[in-house]
């Protein structure tokens, strides 16, 4: 049925959304700021929004916003290069679909986190491409990067699978027609996944459910 799998990227082949979580929280406790996990899950996992609002809210200013979220990305460049950042499971799943699908990543980290973190990985050499945040106008949960890696892998809608970990990249993966099988990470899991075609338990699910035979 399927003939593409597109993969989101953190919390599903890379344990790097808590990194992300790390330097945001860090830099917005600079700020007097708390940020917990339940702000983070709802803010960037859910709605795509940020936080720097939040500093707003406290009296910074516009410059200062800026040079916060510079703060963020180096402190996260640190932190995704310190080691490896490998999800369990996922050389070997990636290793074993490649042979048998197209497939794509799909992610909204930008192009330096992104290659950082897999800079270790050897995981991009199973996919036909990557579609990083500079090449998609709206990012997730608007559908536009599922569109766009749909378009370019030249596919029906129903030819083509998505595994995602949050809310936002669910709805996405909806929004643009597509089938959306779902794989939570411990900081995703409680978020609604209401309109998922599978939740499921870890990436071998994913290839078990992907090797059943189909009358």
């Amino acid at each position: 049925m399927f003939k593409a799998i597109l993969w989101d990227n953190d919390g599903v082949l890379v344990d790097t959304e808590g990194l992300y979580f790390q330097a945001t929280r860090e830099v917005m406790a600079s700020v007097g700021v708390e940020l917990t996990v339940e702000d983070y899950r709802q803010l960037f996992l859910v709605e795509s929004r940020g936080a720097w609002h939040l500093a707003s809210a406290r009296g910074v200013d516009e410059a200062s916003v800026r040079s916060l979220a510079d703060q963020r990305d180096r402190r996260y460049l640190e932190l995704v290069a310190r080691g490896d950042t490998l999800l369990p499971g996922a050389r070997e799943v990636v290793s074993a679909l490649a042979a048998r699908f197209r497939m794509a990543i799909v992610t909204s980290s930008k192009p330096e986190p992104f290659h950082r973190a897999h800079a270790a990985t050897g995981l991009l050499r199973w996919f036909e491409f990557a579609l990083t945040r500079e090449q998609y106008a709206r990012a997730k949960p608007d559908p536009e990067p599922y569109r766009v890696a749909r378009e370019r892998l030249g596919l029906a809608a129903p030819e083509v699978l998505v595994i995602e970990d949050s809310e936002r990249g669910l709805r996405a993966a909806k929004a643009a027609g597509l089938t959306c099988w779902v794989v939570p990470s411990p900081l995703t899991a409680p978020s609604d996944f209401t309109g998922a075609d599978a939740r499921l338990g870890s990436l071998h699910e994913v290839l078990a459910r992907l090797e059943e035979p189909r009358a």
